[in-house]
Order: structure tokens, then sequence, then C-alpha cells
């Protein structure tokens, strides 16, 4: 925009700068509240069944610019004055929102939390006392608010380096600051009012689809869930519609790739190698196995997607680390050139802030080293939180030993930085690679005889908690840089929002965990739940394994490997082929999930295609907000089921689909029992 010759803070310079309690306002906290809770529903729901969490900080920015301007409609009929809505404070609304429902993520709910459980452990080793911890809520409230504020104040120290010094462009960041900064001018505020309009659209045909659908599902697969879409034998496989409009949203906004890779890693391992290894029943492992148990047909399809997805997250991690030190040394020469060169445009910035030449960014970097955080207040905030979280975690889960959690608090700050430095060029969050490392290296060092597998989750979860809430923060800071929101407010805005989420979260799990009884569901319920104590189990040994299956582990190691090199160079070097090269995770994936997802999500795919070629401005525009429509509606409108389920209220309708044969054979078989 700058090259030809506009100015987004020209647009603002007549407006003044609004103070700390002008930014911090009973409607910012208020509206906060009520979307967090309702994002938060959402994002468990998705954690829960898929495993997947898209990015929410746009959907936020754009229901709290809506919620804020409802709010200042009804103060208007009843004459009540109010402070003019600004973008810094639809920025601390959306910072508060997305670290609330951002601990739905880190806060291990559908992985390492639910991977202690007796579910993931029933019928084989590790499934003792000592491996075994189940949820309660008051303990994830208490281990939630232990470990997720120490992060936040990690970070702050280098929120100058990163975003004045390296200027990292925090690509989700960005686009969330341009799309706020386009709300607050008149043809923004328009644009705004017709994606608030679709998105409610989409919402509110959406929301009555579960309940519908529950007045069918009055029995054993019954209902539209349970639609044979594409035949018999392929529903048995698990491929099939089952009507689920998140998915559809969900495909509506993730890249294609990671759609079509999906589908083929449901094809090789749900169409192919699952129905092979079947066969070996009685030869590689024993014949009727409970069903979970890791000694069957489940030890080859968590351990070989272990494998992979482990394949995966340690050639990533290597490449990001050097990517990371090539980068820095880069930067710190292409700086000290700057530095000898550039005349001061401010005299209130440092020598190394003096290269920033554009109005913009003068006025932004004015602003944002204004409100200065002590560096030295963060220091000591952070090392008394870790002292705290290092004394008080192990009373909550005794198998994971003070010296543990000290050492996770050494190396965290060190995590924190490549992980922040990392998302900031490339946008992809690797906390819990991290926290996969952690998990590892604790597990095989307390064992399985002291508790190794709850020691190696919680560890994951403590890293985890604190890189990822360090880099979801530095996001923030580049939002809160673009649209001039003092740096003070948004600490307070990510410390409340945090504080929301410790409360607002596990209080949302344990609605889910009781109406719908998760220890009796079907496995394919929190997927990476059963990755993580997989890959703890690997750590600590191999008992109890089934026949060949460390094998296929390292056949799959070497193949996700080569196939995330592939991409990597194909990325590098700009290879025509780049768009038919599958993404690894995808594809390992797919070997936890039931193919009905990665289905309804081609269905969402598709839809989007056929609207980028019937009206590209249109799709451009509108879709993320029909997308969010299908997502949220779905996730608010489950909680009428699940309300009827606590109530223990039955539907009244059997829908079930037979095959020919089967409603031949049920046919004779009414006929010989006459009903009235």
């Amino acid at each position: 925009m700058e090259h030809d010759g506009s100015s987004m803070e020209r647009a603002f310079e007549a407006e003044p700068l609004p103070t700390l309690s002008e930014t911090i306002t009973v409607r910012s906290m208020a509206v906060s509240l009520v979307l967090g809770t309702t994002v938060s529903f959402v994002a468990m729901k998705l954690n829960l069944t898929s495993g997947f969490l898209p990015s929410l900080s746009i959907p936020a920015a754009l229901l709290g610019f809506f919620l804020a301007r409802v709010w200042i409609r009804v103060i208007d009929i009843f004459g009540v004055s109010h402070l003019p809505f600004t973008r810094q404070e639809n920025t601390v609304i959306q910072t508060c929102v997305v670290a609330c429902s951002g601990i739905t993520y880190s806060g291990g709910f559908g992985t390492y939390i639910l991977g202690m459980s007796g579910k993931f452990a029933s019928g084989h080793v590790g499934s003792d006392e000592k491996n075994i911890e189940e949820p309660k809520i008051g303990r994830l409230i208490a281990f939630l608010f232990l470990t997720n504020f120490a992060g936040l104040f990690m970070i702050v120290p280098l929120r100058k380096v990163m975003i004045i010094r390296h200027r990292l462009s925090y690509p989700s960041g960005t686009a969330t600051a341009h799309l706020i900064n386009s709300f607050h001018t008149p043809h923004g505020a328009k644009q705004v009012r017709q994606q608030v309009l679709t998105l409610f659209k989409s919402l509110g045909g959406t929301v009555l689809w579960p309940l519908f659908q529950w007045f069918f599902a009055g029995g054993k697969d019954c209902g539209f869930q349970v639609f044979p879409t594409f035949g018999i034998t392929a529903y048995r496989r698990g491929f099939y519609f089952d009507f689920s409009t998140t998915n559809v949203g969900v495909g509506m906004i993730c890249p294609t790739m990671i759609t079509v890779s999906m589908l083929a890693g449901s094809v090789l391992s749900w169409g192919i190698l699952w129905p092979c290894i079947e066969t070996k029943e009685g030869q590689w492992y024993p014949k009727n196995l409970d069903a979970n148990s890791l000694s069957g047909i489940m030890g080859y399809k968590v351990f070989i997607g272990v494998s992979m997805i482990l394949a995966d997250s340690l050639f990533t991690f290597l490449t990001a680390l050097v990517r990371t030190v090539y980068l820095l040394r880069k930067r710190q020469s292409r700086v000290k050139t700057a530095t000898l060169a550039a005349p001061p445009p401010f005299q209130c910035l440092s020598v190394t802030e003096r290269t920033i030449q554009s109005f913009d960014d003068r006025r932004r970097a004015q602003v944002f080293l204004r409100d200065r955080i002590p560096g030295k207040v963060a220091v000591v905030a952070y090392a008394a939180l870790a002292a705290v979280s290092t004394a008080a975690v192990p009373l909550l889960y005794p198998q994971l030993r003070h010296h543990h959690i000290a050492l996770a608090y050494l190396v965290a700050p060190v995590f924190a930085f490549c992980n922040a430095y990392g998302v900031g060029v490339t946008d992809m969050n690797l906390s819990t690679t991290y926290g996969k490392i952690a998990m590892l290296v604790v597990s095989s060092w307390v064992g399985i005889e002291g508790g190794g597998v709850v020691a190696g989750l919680v560890a994951c979860g403590i890293i985890v908690a604190a890189v990822s809430g360090a880099s979801d923060f530095m996001q923030d800071f580049k939002t809160g840089y673009l649209t001039l929101t003092s740096p003070r407010a948004m600490l307070v805005g990510q410390v409340v929002g945090t504080a929301l989420g410790c409360v607002v979260n596990p209080v949302i799990f344990w609605v889910f965990y009781k109406v719908y009884n998760m220890g009796v569901l079907d496995v394919a319920d929190a997927p990476y739940a059963k990755v993580y104590r997989g890959i703890v189990m690997l750590s600590v040994g191999r008992h109890g394994l089934p026949e060949h299956s460390i094998l296929l582990c390292k056949l799959f190691f070497a193949l996700a490997l080569a196939l995330s090199a592939v991409r990597e160079a194909a990325e590098r070097r700009q290879w025509r082929a780049l768009p038919y090269i599958p993404s690894t995770v995808g594809v390992a994936v797919a070997f936890f999930v039931p193919p009905k997802m990665p289905v309804g999500m081609a269905v969402g795919s598709i839809a989007l295609y056929l609207w980028k070629h019937a009206d590209r401005a249109s799709e451009r525009m509108l879709s993320p907000a029909v997308a969010s429509g299908l997502i949220c509606g779905d996730g608010i409108g489950s909680l009428m089921p699940s309300m009827l389920t606590f109530f223990k209220a039955q539907p009244p309708i059997c829908i079930k689909f037979l095959s020919f044969y089967e409603n031949t054979k049920l046919d004779a078989f009414l006929a010989t029992h006459p009903t009235s």
C-alpha cells in the first residue's frame, strides 16, 4: 500500500490514541467473556472429535466488532453515554478471545489429558494405577493456572527484537490487524456488516441441524450420520458422508492439499493397509482382543501413524532450526549495515529502530515502544511463576518430580524463542513438537515402573503451554503493533483471556466428558489422545506390541521422512509438481481419524471450488464467514442434543440403512412376527 503512495496510519492520524482505561473497558471485557466462552465451546468440540483446530483470530475479530456495535446500539436506545469503539478496543477483544479459546488446544484436552485416562490404557501394558490419571475438573483448573501464565512473561523481553529489530511478518497476526483496521474505516464497516450477515445466515441455518439429526438417531447405527453414501461396503470401512457441517466448514478453511492428503491417507490405511492386517488375525496378533488393545490391530493403527508424525516433526524441527539460525545471522548483518547508513527519522527510537523509514512504521514503532513493559519485571515474574509451578505440579501429578519440572522451565525459553521466531517467518506453530521431545525424554527418564506414561504427558503439557502461549502472544503483539494498541493493554487482555480460559475450558470439557461418556465412545474420538499415549509407550518399551509392528513403523518412518524431504525440496526449488505432493501430516492424521472426516472436508473443498469459479470476488470476501458459521453453528447446535442426552431423553425415531440382502431377511423375519 505504501509503495502506491497510500498509508493506513494517515487515515487514522486525526484520531487520538485511547488510554489504557479507554481500551480495557467494561464493554470489551463483557464481549470477551461471551465470545470467549462461545468460541471455546466450538473449539473444544473440534478438538475432541477431529483434533483439527483452525485459526479463530479472524472470526474473533469479526464477532467482537459486531457484538460491540450491538452493545452500543442498545445503550444508545436508553440514552446512556459511552466511549467510542476503537480499533484498539477491538484488538484487545480479539486478543482476549483467542487467549481463552487457545487453551482448548494448548491445555491438551484432546491430547495428553485424555491420553492419561484409562480409556486409552485398558488391556495392555501401562494400564496400572501409576500410569493412569482420570480427568478431574479441580485438578485441571489448578494445572492450567500453574502452567499457562509463564509463557506470557517469558516472551515479553523479546517483543522489541522480534517486532521492531527483525520485523518478522507473523502472517496470522498481520492478517488480523489488517482486518481490524479495515473494519474501522467507512468502507470496512459496510463490508463487515455484509460478512457478519452472511456468518449469521450460515450459523442460523446450521445450528438446528444437530437437533434435527437427533430425532432420527433412536438406536445403534441409526440416523443420517450413518448414511452409506458410497455403498454398504465402503460404509463398513468408514467411507461415507456423515452430514457434519463442521467437517464441511473445516474443508472450506484448510488448504485443499491437506484435504487431498487426508483422503489419500484414508485410502492407504482404512482402505488397504488395515484390511490386509486384519487378515493376519491369529498369526500376527491374538484373536478376540479388546478393540482398544495395543496388542491387536490398534497397535498397528497407533504406532504406524505415530512414526509418521514423529518423522515429520523431526524433519520440520531440524529444518526450522537451520532456517532460524540462517535468518538470524542474515538479519543481524543487514541491521548492522542499515544502522551505519540510515538517518534517524525519530529521535525517541534507539539506533536499531532508526532504520525504519515509512511513516506507518515510524508511527507504529513510536507507540509500540512508548508503553514499555520492563524486562526485569517480566523475568522476575517468569521465575516466580516457574518456581510456584515446580513446587505445586508434583502435588497434582506425583509421577513427576520437582527436578523434572525445573528442567522443563529452564529449556522452555530456548524452545519459545525458536518457536516464536519460526511462527514469525512461516506461521507454523511447532509447540507440540517441542512437547513431544519433552515427553520422550521425561517418560524414558522416569520409566514405566515409576509412572513414566503420566510423567511424560504432564511434561509435554508444561512445555506446550509455555511455548504455545509465548508464540500466540507474539502474534497478538504484531496485531497490536499494526493497530497502534498499547503493549500494556495487550498484556492485560492476554492475562484476562488466559485466566478466563483456565476456568471456562475445563468446565466445557467436563460437560463433554460427562454427557458423551467418553469411556464408551468409538475409538475414533479424540484421535490425538491415542497418538500421544502411543509416543510415550514407544519411549518406555515395546512390551506387548503385535508382531511386525516395529518393522512397519520403521518403514513408514522412512517413507514419511522421504516425503517431507521431497516436499521441502519442491518448495525451495519451486517445482511444478509441488501442488501434487501430499502433506506428510495430512496423510498421517488419516491413520487415526475415520474416513468420514476427510470425506466431509472434501465436500467443503468442492463447494469452495465451485463458488470460486462462479464468483471469485464474493468467494474471497464471504467464504471465511460461511465456513465459520458452519463450524460455530454445528458446535453450538450440538449443545441441544447434549442436554437432551444429559437429561436421559431418548430419540423417538430410528432411521437405518440396510443392504438389499439384509432388508430381504428383515422383511421375512417381520412377516413371521406381525405387529399391530
